[in-house]
């Protein structure tokens, strides 16, 4: 877990770290898991990883799975980066149960999801988020993510919850900066993007860093751009972003997770295919992905 006081609780520089399987999919690779979180900590700057996310399959993995790839990760980095754990789902119940266990394995937070699908009234979505961090004493990042839930987390409500002494931060995938600027001028939530490319306009209004997809491939780069932002460098900020933006954009010409499992597959990282209902990258698009982070200099 880092330990630098001035930093936000869960790091800077992020990857929701996709999940290594068996050739056939019928297994999740412990030991690629560990090669890959040792791979992105130890040779691409993350201070932090988001095991059991979305980009990691989470909803095809089962609860045992989740708790074996945790462990696996935790034991590999745990001791120089933090970990969090994806727990949400659409049931309070099973939530609950999964923050318990990840609190077991011995992670450093949670990253828990808008339930999806259901939609909650947003009474029950607030009393989801108050259980939830209830049920452990870790620190919780919420997951605010409308275009796949269905569901906003208000501002108003985000701004409720940062009372909560363990609700201590937001994934920040809404895409509405001015209203992400009113939740921090608000509160002491510390605001990560969600969305790659989103993570310089989030920090010039007071965000922290980033919960990446191409960070698998450019995490570096993303550092370069927050500490020169930190530092005050702004123009130095602006160019490393151009020149990261390509990458930025390019990792989502499919689905998240297919792309960085093809690309990662083409750099001699046998993470395996991801379970259906996602497929395999059509032929020739992971190549040109994988082109373009060489001609940007982000090698293997």
């Amino acid at each position: 877990m880092n330990d630098d006081d001035m930093s936000p609780v869960f790091g800077r520089v992020l990857s929701a770290m996709i999940t290594p399987m068996t050739p056939d999919g019928s297994g999740v690779d412990y030991a690629q898991a560990a090669r890959l979180a040792a791979h992105l900590v130890d040779d691409l700057g993350h201070d932090g990883l988001v095991v059991n996310g979305t980009t990691g399959e989470s909803p095809t993995t089962t609860d045992e799975e989740k708790r074996a790839l945790l462990d696996a990760v935790v034991t590999a980095v745990g001791d120089r980066a933090s970990i969090v754990a994806g727990v949400g789902t659409f049931s309070t119940r099973h939530t609950v149960e999964l923050a318990r266990q990840a609190a077991s394995v011995g992670v450093d937070g949670l990253l828990v999801v808008t339930p999806y699908y259901s939609r909650p009234p947003l009474d029950s979505l607030e009393a989801h988020f108050v259980e939830v961090a209830d049920s452990t004493d870790l620190p919780v990042m919420l997951y605010d993510i409308p275009h796949r839930t269905g569901t906003a987390i208000p501002e108003e409500m985000l701004i409720a919850l940062s009372a909560h002494p363990n609700i201590r931060a937001v994934k920040d995938a809404k895409g509405d900066v001015a209203s992400s600027s009113i939740v921090m001028a608000n509160s002491e939530l510390a605001y990560y993007a969600g969305d790659d490319a989103m993570l310089l306009p989030l920090l010039s209004v007071g965000g922290v860093g980033v919960v990446g997809t191409s960070t698998h491939f450019t995490g570096l780069a993303v550092r370069d751009i927050v500490e020169h932002f930190l530092a005050g460098r702004t123009e130095e900020a602006i160019m490393a972003n151009r020149h990261v933006l390509p990458a930025f954009k390019g990792v989502f010409a499919t689905q998240g997770a297919m792309m960085v499992k093809a690309t990662l597959t083409l750099r001699g990282f046998d993470v395996g295919p991801c379970r259906s209902p996602l497929g395999r990258v059509h032929e020739g698009v992971a190549e040109r992905f994988a082109e373009l982070l060489e001609n940007l200099g982000f090698s293997a």
